[in-house]
């Protein structure tokens, strides 16, 4: 090799480096968009750079990140498969269930669910009324879960295939009628004193069954909505009953039978009595033992009043060693045309929003799909889910409240970890995580009728976004 060639290839290897250079210090971010006018649904829109950092103006929408602290970690985002999913799922073609099964569980080109609830005996959302043992039977001898391996189990075996390392999570709707007060699985009622032994064993049965058929259960709730009488199935627990329960009968038989992992969740019911009943549970020595984490749902507001986000900050403040975690919201009274409403996605952002930020490490819809009815559910209970399947004609129609979940579930990954999040104005909602790859995932909402800019301030740089009237945006800083 002469000198020539040498001084040749060295010029092309500068070059080369010199090339390299600002890809490998730039900041890319890739932004997501879901747009009531502009047709945009969990699309990728643009790719932008940070610039250099101005002082921003009181007049202007800015939000502020910091990724040197991190708060709660996250479990996972996902929905509930329940006995209505599991049945609707099988009314209709192959090729509709497969891409039922992407369009929640693939990361790529779904909402990469990571987290699922199912039900323990029947709930609202089952064809009817069932348990896995007959009228009587306190020594359980006739347990079978033979009701589940029909639809249910079928279809959360498939999302296991999907998804190995996915969490479910277990709630009961009501213990078998002889074991209450009222003798009904409906209506309320009470677990009887003397059928709570039995009622715990029932947890050990129920688990063991599904995990020997290769389905493993991360977790459970002890009771479904304990201070709701309902006409479906319902048990009401005081917060005193519930905390008796879990430290003499439940959280002992399953640390005996070899279950003491498994995460118990309490309450599982909204948030206005959520810190009260913290801070029973939590606050007696024995109970916080078995206690792993409590749960909430979002039905509070429904009924008149503005969701009660301050109960979590109250819990997180208060017992920061127990993770907090969503676990079932929907719209309620289901119509056909209802599923085109815009403002079902944005109550859903609203919530999760304010929910992570107030610092919740898991978030679970109610049911992750539904007929075209809103169902099947046996008592006419008919709700909204993000997609529902028309199984007449095999369509599958998507709510907007699909692409709104997305925009957390897709970016913000299992492991991910809250930072701070600053918005200048209230109009703009935002909350970000750094993902376990330095990624960080920043979500931004105007549900306002004005488009506005918004900039974006990180690490000393700033960039700016644009904020169509009614949309969400995720932008993913590599």
């Amino acid at each position: 090799m002469n000198s020539y060639q040498l001084l040749r290839i060295c010029f092309f290897n500068f070059l080369f480096l010199l090339a390299t250079i600002p890809v490998l210090n730039a900041q890319q971010v890739r932004v997501y968009e879901t747009s009531k006018y502009l047709g945009s649904r969990l699309e990728l829109v643009d790719t932008l750079a940070f610039g250099t950092y101005q002082q921003p103006l009181e007049t202007e929408l800015a939000v502020f990140v910091d990724d040197s602290k991190l708060y709660q970690e996250m479990i996972g985002i996902g929905a509930a498969i329940t006995d209505a999913t599991a049945e609707t799922f099988f009314k209709v073609n192959k090729e509709s269930q497969e891409a039922l099964l992407k369009l929640f569980f693939n990361s790529n080109t779904g909402l990469g669910y990571s987290i699922i609830r199912t039900n323990m005996n029947s709930c609202d959302f089952s064809s009817s009324s069932y348990t896995y043992i007959q009228e009587g039977d306190y020594a359980l001898k006739t347990f079978s879960i033979a009701p589940d391996q029909r639809f249910k189990m079928p279809l959360i075996q498939q999302a296991f295939a999907k998804v190995p390392d996915l969490k479910l999570f277990v709630s009961p709707w009501s213990p078998p009628a002889f074991m209450k007060t009222n003798g009904s699985m409906l209506h309320g009622g009470k677990l009887k004193p003397e059928a709570r032994e039995a009622w715990a064993r029932y947890f050990v049965r129920f688990i063991k069954a599904y995990e020997k058929a290769g389905i493993p259960v991360w977790g459970l709730t002890i009771q479904n909505e304990p201070m709701a009488t309902q006409i479906w199935e319902s048990c009401i627990y005081t917060a005193e009953e519930e905390r008796d329960f879990l430290k003499y009968h439940l959280g002992p038989t399953l640390k005996k039978e070899g279950l003491g992992d498994k995460k118990i969740i309490v309450w599982d019911h909204n948030r206005d009595l959520l810190f009260q009943r913290a801070m029973t549970i939590f606050g007696d020595s024995l109970a916080n033992a078995y206690a792993w984490g409590i749960g909430y749902h979002w039905y509070e507001p429904w009924s008149g009043g503005t969701p009660m986000h301050d109960n979590i900050d109250l819990v997180n403040d208060r017992f920061p060693d127990k993770p907090i975690l969503f676990t079932e919201g929907c719209k309620e009274k289901f119509n056909w045309e209802g599923r085109l409403d815009w403002s079902l996605g944005e109550f859903y952002a609203r919530q999760m929003i304010r929910d992570f930020n107030s610092g919740v490490s898991a978030w679970t819809d109610w049911n992750m799909f539904l007929d075209e009815r809103g169902g099947p559910n046996h008592v006419g209970n008919f709700c909204f889910a993000p997609l529902h399947v028309d199984t007449r004609n095999h369509e599958l129609n998507l709510t907007n409240a699909y692409y709104y979940i997305g925009h957390f579930s897709k970016f913000i990954r299992p492991g991910a970890k809250r930072i701070s999040c600053s918005s200048s104005r209230s109009a703009l909602l935002a909350t970000a995580f750094k993902n376990k790859n330095g990624s960080i995932a920043l979500v931004l909402m105007n549900d306002s009728d004005k488009d506005f800019p918004c900039k974006v301030f990180l690490h000393g740089k700033q960039l700016e976004i644009a904020l169509p009237a009614h949309s969400i945006k995720t932008a993913v800083v590599d």
